[in-house]
């Protein structure tokens, strides 16, 4: 399949957001999910405020060290139900399992 970077990087943000939103909430978990490069899914979660999905990273109460999950806050103009409706070409597009 021939598909763009800028459509692969655009459907990556948005399927590591809906795995955030899914409760797939840590780097470590975005990896095992996606099979993704630690950096690239940093990287990627950064991307997100180029969206304007609003993704924070909330810490545990009284945890020390980066003990936490990321939240998506806001959707901004993202539709998260065609993200679901869509999962399996986007999975596709993503050569993801």
């Amino acid at each position: 399949m021939d598909v763009s970077k800028t459509k692969t990087s655009f459907y990556r943000r948005l399927y590591v957001a809906y795995l955030i939103d899914t409760d797939v909430a840590s780097v470590p978990a975005l990896m095992d999910a996606t099979g993704m490069p630690r950096r690239t899914a940093q990287d990627t979660i950064s991307a997100l405020a180029d969206l304007d999905i609003d993704c924070v990273f909330e810490q545990q109460d009284g945890a020390r060290n980066h003990t936490g999950r990321y939240v998506i806050r806001d959707w901004g103009a993202i539709d998260k139900c065609w993200i679901k409706a869509n999962l399996k070409q986007i999975k596709a597009v993503l050569e993801y399992p």
